[in-house]
């Protein structure tokens, strides 16, 4: 009997260092999907120390998760619910459980097609409703409770392109130093810039309330630098980067800089953005040139140069993301199923491929 509790116990503990280890090795990240071909929904990956990915497999089936995004505790995964169900999409939470994502709620986010959502510490939620043309308020309790819609904030006024006839709000964010929402619309052709009233839990416009981009530009998303003074915004149409700084109080484009090789004529479109933690080296996506270019961050006035461009190994790079520990870069291709990781030279910024692994539809990497 005396061996039988010994073994156990040696087994036991040999089992929580062996998961101790599994740990420390691979770095786990979700995947959000279009379920409009054989995906079912989110799916789990690990990425190991070396770069080499593994599937884990499903662990939501939901409709469209094209974005997603996770409490600051990790406790709770959010995700779009991209349709247009009588004018509204919505927002689902999702209680994170081993390998496994429990449904916990689900709220309207405000308009048709949300397509990215942000959580703060103040577990204050924004979604961007593309085809809405607005911004939805919501909070999440800390059961992983979404509340109901509490607010949504209307843009207005178009661009001069074919995309630009009307407001698409394509992206939210909190800003890192500040309490001020910066949202990005391509199809207004602006920044827009709130905070939010805790009291009457409202989006609120600031005096300056916009920012309008070169004509045609057609924002998507941003990065702040770890400064959080500089903002480098990525203009999905007319593929550049525009950095944007604050001068007496007003935001203002202080340079932009093409996302495409010089004499590059064919169609490409810009996608993703994200900066390495040490503010030195900047990323974005190509989708048409299926690409990552790759800048150098000057230090002294966050002026961008260009380093090089990595092919992507697939096609439409519409969304990827550094991991935690910036040795790495994962991107997702829409159009090819398939993952890929790159490792990152932390000293020169360049990439070098390292694995493959096929997705379903994949359009956003969250680790």
């Amino acid at each position: 009997m005396r061996k039988s509790i010994v073994l156990f116990a040696l087994i036991l503990v040999f089992s929580c260092e062996k998961s101790k280890m599994k740990e420390e090795t691979t770095t786990s990240f979700y995947v959000g999907t279009y379920t409009n071909g054989d995906s079912k929904g989110i799916y789990k990956y690990e990425l190991s120390k070396e770069g080499k990915i593994k599937q884990i497999g499903l662990v939501a089936a939901t409709r469209n998760p094209s974005f997603l995004a996770k409490s600051k505790d990790n406790k709770t995964l959010f995700s779009v619910d991209e349709a247009n169900e009588e004018g509204t999409g919505f927002v689902k939470s999702f209680k994170i459980e081993n390998d496994s994502l429990i449904f916990r709620s689900k709220s309207k986010s405000g308009g048709a097609h949300p397509c990215f959502i942000a959580v703060n510490d103040k577990n204050q939620i924004l979604v961007a409703n593309y085809s809405g043309g607005n911004v939805g308020l919501l909070e999440v309790d800390t059961f992983g409770e979404l509340s109901p819609l509490l607010n949504v904030q209307q843009h207005t006024g178009k661009g001069t392109t074919s995309r630009q006839q009307a407001p698409h709000a394509h992206s939210t964010w909190f800003h890192p130093s500040k309490k001020e929402v910066i949202s990005v619309d391509l199809g207004s052709n602006e920044l827009w810039f709130s905070t939010i009233d805790e009291t009457k839990k409202e989006l609120i416009f600031t005096d300056q309330k916009t920012l309008k981009m070169s004509a045609g530009a057609g924002p998507r998303h941003l990065t702040f630098h770890p400064n959080t003074k500089w903002i480098y915004v990525l203009n999905e149409l007319n593929n550049t980067i525009s950095l944007v700084k604050e001068k007496e109080g007003n935001y203002e484009i202080a340079a932009s800089v093409s996302m495409l090789p010089e004499g590059y004529s064919e169609d490409s479109k810009g996608a993703d953005i994200h900066i390495s933690k040490d503010g030195q080296f900047l990323y974005a996506s190509n989708r048409g040139h299926e690409s990552i270019v790759i800048y150098a961050v000057n230090s002294e006035n966050g002026t961008l140069k260009t380093l090089g461009f990595e092919n992507v190994l697939g096609k439409n790079p519409r969304n990827f993301s550094v991991s935690p520990d910036d040795k790495f870069l994962v991107v997702a291709n829409q159009d090819t199923n398939n993952i890929i990781s790159f490792k990152r030279n932390v000293s020169t910024g360049m990439l070098t491929f390292v694995d493959e692994i096929a997705a379903p539809t994949p359009v956003c990497v969250l680790f």
